[in-house]
């Protein structure tokens, strides 16, 4: 079987699949439309996010029986007519479960407990105590929404802070020793703490928005290490300014590229949206970090074992 490589990733999956039989070609810069000009001569591609596999692409790919996306999310696929096509779709979310458990909880003691800014007015010569009592993690009720391979591992780590972790998921009866399965109304009244582990889809895009915001009962601190667009960011920066959400970890942005790559600069972006994005930027009260919740040096190395394991169960 010939295989395209179309990001980079751990040299092992090369190394493993060229080790049964695979044959595999590496092509990190051509564009899309360079890419479909060859994708029939190929049995399987391996990606991350540089380019969408879109209808037209999966179409052109005539010899296609499999993708393996080295990740959790899949949006960048059109997931009905691969289905459709009868190509196998692989990803991985095992793979990073752990990095994106560990940048949650990070994320949260850092902005409860003000320690980036606590640090940097002392290495400024500023010495303030009483303007940095921190707020602890202790007994804070947790909703996960979402409870797959990320929310699982979070709620591992979270449970061990002494929080009361409860998720809502749309599959049933997902309780474990970690956290209690509650319906989305329960998860609104009771948590404190909100955390996204959600794919991107039609039923989550927005996902949090005016109407959810205003439906939690308590003042929460919001976390998202899924997709930008599962928030609607002007009216979390409004919950912000009202006190409605009382700080947010943001790991992921609407104004992403699709590659996750950068920012999107792009003059399609309102006044509006670039006020609402300098604001969280400039806010004491939220983190942003630039998609790196899944990205550390162990989960490079797992995400590819994980997509090589499966490829070949699959194919050999």
């Amino acid at each position: 079987m010939r295989i395209l490589l179309l990001d980079k990733n751990h040299p092992l999956i090369t190394e493993q699949l060229s080790a049964k039989n695979f044959i595999l070609e590496e092509d990190f810069t051509s564009s899309y439309d360079e890419v479909c000009g060859k994708i029939q001569n190929y049995d399987g591609v391996i990606i991350r996010s540089r380019i969408p596999l879109d209808q037209n692409f999966l179409e052109t790919a005539s010899n296609l029986k499999f993708i393996a996306r080295v990740g959790a999310g899949m949006e960048n696929i059109d997931i009905p007519v691969a289905e459709k096509l009868g190509i196998q779709l692989i990803n991985s979310p095992e793979g990073n479960r752990d990095s994106v458990a560990e940048h949650v909880v990070g994320m949260l003691l850092i902005l409860m407990n003000r320690l980036f800014i606590a640090s940097n007015e002392v290495k400024k010569g500023v010495w303030l105590r009483e303007e940095n009592r921190g707020d602890e993690l202790l007994g804070k009720t947790v909703g996960l929404i979402g409870y797959g391979n990320m929310g699982k591992a979070t709620a591992k780590r979270l449970s061990g802070f002494g929080c009361n972790v409860i998720f809502h998921d749309i599959l049933p009866d997902l309780s474990d020793e970690f956290a209690t399965q509650v319906s989305l109304e329960e998860l609104k009244e009771k948590a404190e703490v909100l955390s996204l582990h959600i794919p991107m889809t039609e039923k989550t895009h927005y996902l949090v928005n005016s109407t959810f915001i205003n439906e939690m009962k308590n003042d929460f601190y919001l976390v998202n290490t899924a997709r930008g667009k599962n928030v609607e960011t002007k009216y979390l920066v409004e919950a912000l300014k009202s006190g409605k959400v009382k700080g947010a970890c943001l790991d992921v942005l609407e104004y992403e590229k699709a590659s996750f790559e950068n920012l999107d600069t792009s003059t399609s972006l309102s006044t509006k949206e670039n006020e609402d994005l300098q604001y969280l930027l400039d806010s004491e009260r939220v983190i942003v970090t630039p998609h790196i919740a899944g990205w550390t040096h162990q989960s490079k190395e797992k995400l590819a074992q994980v997509i090589v394991d499966k490829i070949i169960v699959s194919f050999c």
